[in-house]
């Protein structure tokens, strides 16, 4: 059974000094995190992603700010805000995902199952549509 993209809701513990949120990948999300990076000062207009993975996994959380990821599974496409830093998108392997419409100063976490290998990339929509038929 192949999984879908969805939201997981993150701890969040409240305090008048500021609030605090975590991810454990023991209790929070579906894999051992291997790497992780942050895309920031994405200039307005301006798309980031536009692949899939065979292999690799990922969170992404908005930190700050917000923007929309566009996930695509061979049938259904499918849009998520992430505008709250308490909220993650899984994304699972095998899902086309881009990001757009990036507020000013948005800051996007990506945590990801595997180390960066180029092989791991589908970066050809028609290439990935073809391997869902």
């Amino acid at each position: 059974m192949s999984q879908k993209p969805r939201i997981i809701s993150l701890p969040k513990i409240l305090d008048d000094r500021g609030n605090l949120s975590f991810i454990e990948e023991s209790s929070h999300i579906p894999f051992e995190i291997k790497r992780s990076y942050w895309i920031y000062d994405v200039p307005g207009g301006e798309i980031r992603g536009g692949h899939s993975y065979y292999e690799n996994q990922e969170l992404i959380v908005a930190l700050s700010g917000s923007f929309t990821i566009v996930t695509n599974d061979g049938k259904e496409v499918k849009e998520f805000l992430l505008n709250r830093s308490y909220n993650g998108l899984y994304v699972p392997a095998g899902i086309w995902r881009h990001m757009e419409n990036f507020s000013t100063n948005a800051f996007a976490l990506i945590l990801s199952s595997t180390e960066y290998h180029e092989n791991d990339y589908e970066r050809e929509m028609d290439k990935f549509l073809l391997s869902k038929k």
